[in-house]
């Protein structure tokens, strides 16, 4: 799968899709440091083991380099930077009972925006699935000779 490169200094507003979340009564915020075992108990029997891993090394950081979407105390979507390699956004994640209402865009224009904020004027999305998705909200385009990437084959439970 092929890496995307995201200009930072050229994103999206976000107040505005903040506002229509809050309208929602969704919050997108930075979890606190209590939260971490939430956030990665939720994340892991959703998406796996693995992004639950790369959701506790963002936990690491200081800053938490993850951002949360909820709705009365309920997780609704993730995301984090920082975790596989300085940089590098992602995973990203939502509940599916919640795709497909603008939650993903938001979470990654947050997530995006805090990336902007630490110094950081592009962005990598590493291993990209849905390309399209990139491509639309934040113009991420594809780095030329990236497949495969960084991303080895993971070792496995024997």
């Amino acid at each position: 799968m092929t890496d995307l490169l995201v200009k930072l200094y050229n994103l999206p507003e976000i107040k505005p899709a903040l506002a229509a979340m809050a309208e929602k009564e969704i919050v997108v915020r930075r979890p606190m440091a209590s939260e971490k075992n939430l956030v990665t108990g939720w994340v892991q029997p959703l998406f796996g083991e693995g992004w639950a891993s790369e959701c506790e090394v963002a936990f690491a950081r200081q800053p938490i380099a993850c951002i949360i979407a909820a709705s009365g105390g309920r997780m609704l979507g993730f995301a984090c930077y920082d975790s596989t390699c300085r940089n590098f956004f992602g995973p990203i994640g939502i509940d599916p009972a919640f795709r497909h209402k603008g939650l993903g865009r938001i979470v990654l224009l947050a997530t995006l925006h805090e990336m902007a904020q630490a110094g950081y004027a592009y962005a990598i999305i590493g291993g990209v699935g849905p390309m399209a998705f990139f491509e639309k909200w934040v113009g991420a385009f594809p780095i030329p000779g990236s497949t495969p990437g960084i991303y080895h084959p993971p070792i496995k439970k024997v």
